[in-house]
């Protein structure tokens, strides 16, 4: 029955579809599509997703809440001043680039590999990378209240400053709402936004492409810093506007890298391990199909000795008592 078992493991494998790059022969891709094992693999992770949508809720109400209103003195002008200009990436387009773009990636790859462990948690994972690091940089936002480089033009957009006889601080006399938002420059949203979603995806695609495989391919490396410069650019617009100052862009990059790191560890191994092409769910399908198909093979052994065991005593019966007939 040893032939057996390894017939029921060889089917573990067969039928599965080319291997990535990188990825062993031995471990290729077992498909299982949306119309398969979608349901019950979004049933088995509501909870997660329900924490999703909660989260979505927190980052809308932070969005809205209002910032400490610091103190903004008549000396502070200088590094405030600056114009007032549209923004290159407008606020629309940051939930476009950060969780739209990576997710159409993810698609694109289940089309040619078929696997819907692969597609839910890179989405899953994406998402919430994104989200608790919106958290994140809302609620510091709001505890520090700095003032953008366009805060006198919000302030006073008449160009004539008022301030506190007593005090010397500014009395504002701007739209509240784009007041309000002139105090909420520290830490960057659209650069921390910009690198958890495309940050999320480098580390995704050096996984695909095994880009630490210490081969030494340059054009794999090319693709995996790619999606990190289009998030650098994001956060230069955002100095070159007049939105931040540089320092907001750079802890607002280093914020949603980090959550994006720590994201993607969560339900993929690291990029440069053997098993880095897929999720850590997908392994444990593969483990628990190898176990049930060790375990059939076991109990159909088991059987066969059972069987082979009755036909011996049925024979020995048979055989006494043709014995006891005098037939034999």
């Amino acid at each position: 029955m040893r032939g057996g078992r390894n017939t029921n493991c060889a089917q573990t494998t067969e039928g599965l579809g080319a291997p990535v790059s990188g990825q062993p022969a031995r471990m290729q891709q077992v498909q299982h599509t949306v119309q398969t094992h979608g349901y019950g693999l979004a049933r088995k992770h509501t909870y997660d997703w329900v924490v999703l949508i909660l989260l979505a809720a927190v980052v809308v109400v932070l969005h809205y809440a209002p910032p400490f209103n610091r103190f903004v003195g008549k000396d502070m002008m200088t590094d405030i001043r600056y114009p007032v200009k549209p923004s290159t990436v407008p606020a629309w387009a940051v939930p476009v680039i950060s969780m739209l773009c990576p997710v159409l990636v993810f698609i694109a790859l289940y089309v040619a590999r078929r696997d819907v462990y692969d597609l839910h948690h890179a989405t899953l994972g994406v998402i919430f990378a994104v989200l608790i690091t919106a958290a994140f940089t809302d609620v510091i936002k709001n505890a520090v209240g700095r003032p953008r480089p366009d805060f006198f033009w919000r302030c006073f957009p008449d160009g004539r400053p008022v301030y506190d006889q007593v005090t010397g601080g500014v009395i504002c006399h701007g739209e509240k709402g784009f007041l309000t938002d002139g105090r909420k420059s520290f830490p960057s949203g659209h650069t921390s936004w910009s690198f958890a979603g495309l940050g999320f995806l480098s580390l995704y695609l050096s996984g695909k492409i095994k880009a630490f495989d210490r081969k030494g391919h340059v054009a794999k490396l090319c693709i995996v810093i790619l999606p990190l410069l289009l998030a650098s650019l994001v956060g230069i617009s955002r100095i070159d506007n007049y939105r931040h100052h540089w320092e907001d862009v750079f802890v607002g990059g280093l914020i949603g890298y980090i959550m994006a790191v720590l994201c993607y560890l969560h339900f993929f191994p690291p990029p440069y391990h053997h098993q880095g092409w897929g999720p850590y769910a997908y392994f444990h399908m593969l483990e628990e199909l190898e176990a049930g198909n060790s375990n059939n093979a076991q109990n159909q052994q088991s059987a066969g000795q059972h069987h082979i065991g009755l036909t011996g005593q049925h024979h020995n019966g048979r055989s006494r008592n043709d014995l006891e007939s005098g037939s034999v």
